[in-house]
């Protein structure tokens, strides 16, 4: 029976990532044609991106987008090393991706001066990177993931149970990522100073967010094996110890910032007035982001438990909070144009106290046989 079994599994196992990846690469060339076709539109009219850097922006966007297919790539290769229970690799693939990226930034921008052109090439070839060591890696440890292009074919089935399992999970992105437009909008509605000190604080913050959104990914393929090998005492001491070496991550990363945010300003050749707002937005966030590092790992209790959707609730009223005061005090004597950066610690704080209510209350545990 074994000797049935276990081959069985493996073309089973072989199957569905062949599909998963057709799927995703295939997603990532629709991504990446759409973006590149609606960028002008979309951020002349949609952003009101200032007219004098309309085209600085395009051009940006348009190169990051060819990175498109590398990103959904890696992103695939990442879940299935995780499904197998690698999720160390995924993450030295996606510090590695950074760390190469902060050096040809500086590289591309600071030396060889190509300007916005340099800093999308630069996350273009650090996605690159990442996605090429990501299946070298994979197909090199795991002989199971050694395709073949016969082993490429579509299946329907497969398809629909994987957009049925993911969708949750993708529509909260759709969310923030359409939250973040409109703070975007706000952001540009101060000018192209505050737009260029905007972009440098975004680019940061993205590290700012790494421990967060990793250790997130991690509890989810923790909490579902656990629940899957009937052990399902050790998620509540998982996320506690998971939470703990986010937090320490990124209070290393917060004290890096705080510390060397003149220098990172300086990097970017930014104006006197844009690098005082940069300065400030990198100062600010440095404290907000550690809010986020509190409750954001959580979310992958609930996708590892069957409550994917639950993180799409939280991300929608954190980001309908941080629209909501961006827009009602841009213009106020209390916050004015620093609400831009500030609008986390509304937006994280309620995040946090819907996220911890609904974890405490044990409601998650219902659909994964916890008791």
């Amino acid at each position: 029976m074994h000797s049935i079994t276990v081959p069985v599994a493996r073309k089973k196992v072989r199957a569905n990532a062949s599909v998963g990846i057709l799927f995703l690469l295939g997603l990532g060339v629709i991504c990446a044609l759409v973006g590149i076709l609606t960028a002008k539109p979309a951020y002349t009219y949609l952003l009101n991106v200032d007219r004098s850097i309309v085209g600085l922006t395009v051009n940006y966007f348009r190169w990051y987008c060819i990175g498109l297919v590398f990103q959904f790539g890696y992103n695939i290769f990442s879940a299935i090393l995780r499904a197998v229970g690698d999720s160390a690799a995924t993450l030295y693939f996606l510090l590695i991706s950074s760390v190469l990226n902060i050096g040809l930034d500086l590289l591309f921008v600071a030396y060889f001066k190509w300007g916005v052109t340099g800093a999308a090439v630069a996350t273009d070839i650090s996605q690159a990177a990442s996605f090429a060591a990501a299946y070298f890696y994979m197909t090199k440890k795991y002989p199971v993931f050694r395709f073949k292009l016969s082993d490429f074919r579509w299946d329907s089935q497969m398809i629909k149970a994987t957009v049925r399992i993911g969708f949750p999970i993708s529509l909260q992105l759709m969310i923030v990522s359409f939250g973040l437009t409109f703070i975007q909008r706000a952001v540009n509605e101060f000018g192209k100073v505050m737009t260029a000190s905007a972009t440098v604080g975004q680019r940061i913050e993205m590290y700012l967010n790494l421990p967060a959104t990793a250790f997130q990914t991690t509890l989810a393929t923790y909490t579902g094996q656990n629940i899957g090998a009937g052990k399902p005492e050790r998620v509540k001491k998982g996320v506690k110890q998971a939470l703990v070496i986010a937090l320490l991550f990124t209070l290393f990363i917060s004290a890096m910032v705080t510390v060397f945010s003149g220098s990172i300003v300086t990097l970017f050749s930014l104006s006197d007035q844009a690098a005082v707002y940069c300065l400030q937005h990198l100062r600010a966030i440095a404290l907000v982001n550690i809010v986020l590092t509190m409750y954001v790992p959580v979310f992958g209790v609930f996708q590892g438990s069957n409550h994917s959707a639950f993180p799409m609730i939280v991300a929608t009223v954190a980001l309908g909070t941080r629209v909501l005061v961006t827009y009602l005090f841009r213009y106020s004597d209390i916050f004015g144009h620093t609400i831009i950066w500030w609008n986390g610690i509304f937006g994280f704080g309620m995040g946090f106290i819907v996220t911890w209510i609904y974890y405490l209350s044990g409601k998650w545990q219902n659909n994964a046989a916890i008791k």
